[in-house]
């Protein structure tokens, strides 16, 4: 008797498993049959008109054409390093030294390195754009020669021009 209601427990939920399988093979293809949704057409929004960029400059801080005042930190540009690719750089000395900023850098006095130009740093001080010019030096380093005038090749010892007899590095 036990056996038989063993027997007869495994025969039903065998057949209520399958019932359930083709119950929803039937729901599958009848979703499959179904006439598919027609897509609503989206209204384009209308266009907006360009933004006026000399009110948006003036929101920012930033004015077309005017000249820049001369910064009032002790500071002196002498040297400039600017990249296409990257973040530019200054060379800029004050009292204690010269050292090397980057764009975005604070400086000693409080303002704050803003652009770097090929002859000129622009500094960001008190919500105003300030300039510091490249120092130019009186003295040349380099000298230029006139086409006329030649000067001679400096001597070269024949020895710096031999291979040394020896092992190779």
């Amino acid at each position: 008797m036990n056996g038989r209601l063993c027997t007869l427990c495994l025969l039903l939920v065998t057949v209520a498993y399958g019932a359930f399988l083709v119950w929803q093979e039937w729901g599958f293809r009848q979703s499959r049959v179904a006439p598919m949704p027609s897509v609503a057409t989206i209204a384009t929004p209308p266009s907006r008109a360009p933004l006026d960029t000399t009110a948006v400059a003036t929101v920012l801080g930033l004015t077309a054409g005017a000249t820049l005042l001369a910064s009032a930190e002790p500071l002196s540009l002498q040297a400039s390093f600017v990249l296409a690719t990257g973040l530019s750089r200054a060379l800029l000395a004050d009292a204690q030294g010269s050292r090397i900023y980057q764009v975005g850098d604070p400086l000693p006095g409080g303002s704050v390195l803003r652009r770097v130009e090929a002859n000129r740093a622009v500094l960001w001080n008190k919500g105003r754009e300030e300039v510091l010019t490249l120092q130019t030096s009186a003295t040349q380093l380099l000298r230029r020669l006139d086409a006329q005038t030649e000067v001679p090749a400096p001597a070269t010892p024949a020895h710096f021009l031999r291979p040394l007899s020896g092992p190779s590095e």
